[in-house]
């Protein structure tokens, strides 16, 4: 998920070179939100993995 996130983010970096804001900025969004979701995710299986040690 963490790659999808990035490869959106390089797609807003080109379209933002190129002049393509409402591109850029669609894809901007969508990197956020696969971040966001990324860092839930990884935070969840981390507790979960120090809650099944114990």
């Amino acid at each position: 998920m963490l790659y999808y996130a990035a490869v959106f983010l390089v797609i807003a970096l080109v379209g933002a070179l190129l002049g393509f804001t409402g591109i850029a900025a669609g894809a901007v969004e969508i990197a956020k939100i696969l971040f966001f979701i990324f860092i839930v995710l990884f935070v969840i299986s981390l507790v979960m993995g120090l809650v099944q040690r114990k």
